[in-house]
């Protein structure tokens, strides 16, 4: 199989598009049209370009059929999303909330604490960590780190905090007895 009668323009565009394609496809296609154009066989532009016949053909019978439009390749959008808008919406809803107020022992999210929670919960069924991170990216959720600080174990903190930062506030005049 060859492909059909090429003008010299249009052969003059194959070889510009060999010269300038930036898609790695595209050019592929262009070169296997040029060469089918200036007498190749199938099987030596397949054996040459380390493709099989069949896609040699297929590009040939394209390009018969679709001209030029067929050297640009079709991409896909790719796999679809297997989450939906509404749970990535809840994922960022999460993230903004403070974890004890979900029952959580700890003051802020790390993405996994967070991935192990939403599975927890049932909001899905499987997630990655870097899924999330890139759909709160997405939508601008984003937290600094927090700086830890161990707290009091004395049940009398609270008062004895109070009477000093007083103290700060309203030193005796005297410089008396602090105790």
């Amino acid at each position: 199989m060859f492909v059909r009668q090429v003008s010299m323009a249009e052969g003059q565009r194959l070889q510009r598009v060999t010269r300038t394609a930036k898609d790695p496809v595209k050019l592929r296609r262009a070169i296997v049209v040029l060469m089918s154009a200036q007498g190749q066989p199938a099987p030596d532009i397949a054996h040459l370009l380390k493709v099989t016949e069949d896609y040699v053909r297929d590009v040939i019978h394209a390009f018969n059929e679709r001209g030029f439009d067929a050297l640009d390749p079709e991409w896909s959008g790719g796999a679809p999303r297997r989450i939906d808008k509404q749970t990535r919406d809840w994922i960022c809803v999460i993230a903004r909330c403070d974890p004890r107020f979900l029952g959580k022992p700890f003051s802020c999210w790390s993405l996994a604490k967070l991935r192990d929670y939403l599975i927890e919960a049932g909001y899905v069924a499987a997630i990655s960590v870097e899924t999330i991170r890139r759909i709160l990216h997405e939508r601008g959720v984003s937290w600094q780190a927090t700086k830890t600080w161990k707290a009091s174990t004395d049940p009398d903190f609270t008062a004895k905090m109070r009477r000093i930062l007083d103290l700060y506030d309203h030193p005796p005049a005297d410089g008396g007895d602090l105790r």
